[in-house]
């Protein structure tokens, strides 16, 4: 792993969406916060799986749904935490 980068671990893609949301808005992967893990799948779906199988490619963009509305939820309570 490179100093200052986070890095998706192996195997991580294949799991079913839910765990790989989880673990992409995990703090202890990404300290910075999810939104790290965002671009890092965003990457991954757009750039590094132009070969995806369809049912890959659709688990994927799930993660990617499910990683969203836990980004907005998170967000939300951080602003009824600052109110």
């Amino acid at each position: 792993m490179i100093s200052g980068f986070a890095q998706i671990p192996v195997g991580l893609l294949a799991m079913s969406p839910e765990a790989i949301a989880e673990s992409l808005a995990s703090k202890e992967r990404f300290p910075d916060g999810p939104a790290i893990g965002m671009r890092m799948l965003t990457f991954y779906i757009s750039y590094g799986g132009k070969h995806l199988s369809v049912s890959r490619r659709r688990n994927l963009e799930r993660a990617k749904k499910l990683l969203s509305a836990r980004m907005e939820r998170m967000q939300k309570e951080e602003h009824r935490r600052a109110a």
